[in-house]
């Protein structure tokens, strides 16, 4: 497919400010904190508090783009990518840490449904592509980041690198700075109060059927990858497969997800987008059953239909919010999608273990695929249904 230049610039971007960030994430923040005195669950809420900062504010955020324009948000985050890795140096203790994370978390915050509303608002001919192509770019950085990042921390301190992660970051404010700003709609342009939008924006997301089902079905997958990501290491070696077995798994498992995402986009862009996610939950939901009967090699079989799937869900959920969300709202609406992602991030694993407390890990998995079969049938339903109280009752514009 062919890229527009504002393409291209936003999605050179977010890959150089997630490396950089990546790169502050792991193998760097957990040996940075242990450094500082952090230890056992404190430390466990270091790593993980940024991620909450998204979960509470990405939908004021997508509310405050629909009302400012994209550009000036991408602006603000990019700084916040490239002056906190500088403000590390001055970190004395584990409590200061933590605030620092809640502050970086920002950055990611805005990123999020920013960059996704952006590319909404470009009207791609197949939306769904370039969201993954977007992904694929994104994602890139989940790579690039801790191996840089490891391969530094072989000769120099925590504290250098992340001066190092605050300097890459700077390079991309060219691509931002090149950025065209989409118009504001007329209606954020009259005199507005940001709560009166806010007070719209939730009712839009609410009575907006595809946002639900969108969150609902990220959350859920999340839930079912990071349940497996905690869980299937402890259930390999009760079953005596090898721990680097289990490490491939998830490599190939990411590997595949990343490198068919754009076609996993392109296909639901000519199948649709709600058949290509009822097919991505279908086939996620094969790769989970498929588990507990294979060994050794045969895991990659699964780890390859669960990666497909998430190629084919992650893209088309975004592509059909934007179809189906009004334009005043397309920010808020990505940032819903961002909350509720957040969400079945935090509460896989803790959900994972509720299961395995009262059912063995084989089960979980097979409990796990029935809902998503199940989901896929009561779908279209769903939307269907959804489609009609709209029309019965149209959002009128504040």
């Amino acid at each position: 497919m062919k890229f527009t230049k504002n393409f291209l610039n936003i999605t050179i971007a977010d890959f150089i400010v997630r490396s950089a960030y990546q790169m502050g994430k792991t193998p760097l923040l957990p040996i940075f904190a242990a450094t500082l005195g952090a230890s056992g669950a404190f430390l466990g809420v270091i790593i993980s508090v940024s991620t909450l900062t998204g979960l509470v504010l990405k939908p004021f955020i997508g509310i405050l783009s629909d009302r400012w324009g994209r550009r000036v948000w991408l602006l603000i985050g990019t700084v916040f990518f490239i002056v906190m890795p500088f403000l590390y140096g001055f970190v004395q203790t584990p409590q200061h840490l933590f605030i620092m994370r809640i502050i970086h978390g920002l950055s990611t915050a805005i990123y999020g449904p920013v960059t996704l509303a952006y590319i909404a608002e470009l009207k791609p001919k197949n939306i769904a592509e370039s969201l993954g192509w977007f992904g694929l770019a994104r994602e890139g950085g989940y790579i690039v980041g801790p191996a840089l990042a490891g391969w530094l921390l072989l000769w120099t301190d925590p504290v250098v690198v992340f001066t190092i992660i605050g300097l890459i970051s700077m390079m991309a404010l060219i691509p931002v700075l090149n950025l065209q700003d989409v118009e504001i709609p007329k209606v954020k342009k009259q005199e507005v109060s940001f709560w009166q939008q806010s007070r719209e924006a939730f009712k839009v997301g609410v009575q907006t059927p595809s946002i639900w089902l969108a969150g609902v079905l990220e959350s859920g997958t999340f839930v079912a990858l990071y349940a497996l990501k905690a869980f299937l290491p402890i259930f390999a070696l009760q079953a005596g497969i090898s721990v680097v077995l289990v490490g491939l798994f998830f490599s190939v498992q990411e590997g595949i997800h990343i490198l068919i995402k754009p076609f996993g986009g392109r296909i639901a862009d000519k199948l649709g987008h709600l058949s290509a996610i009822m097919l991505g939950m279908v086939i996620l939901a094969v790769g989970l059953a498929l588990l507990p009967l294979l060994n050794g090699l045969d895991l990659f079989a699964s780890a390859i239909l669960i990666g497909g799937a998430q190629a084919f869900i992650f893209s088309s959920t975004i592509a059909l919010v934007s179809q189906q969300i009004t334009h005043d709202n397309l920010g808020a609406g990505m940032g819903f999608i961002g909350t509720m992602q957040n969400l079945g991030k935090i509460i896989g694993p803790v959900l994972g273990g509720l299961l395995i407390q009262r059912f063995d890990f084989e089960a979980v998995l097979y409990i796990l695929a029935i809902l998503l079969v199940l989901g896929a049938i009561l779908l279209p339903l769903l939307i269907n249904r959804g489609d009609r109280r709209m029309q019965q009752h149209p959002q009128v514009e504040a």
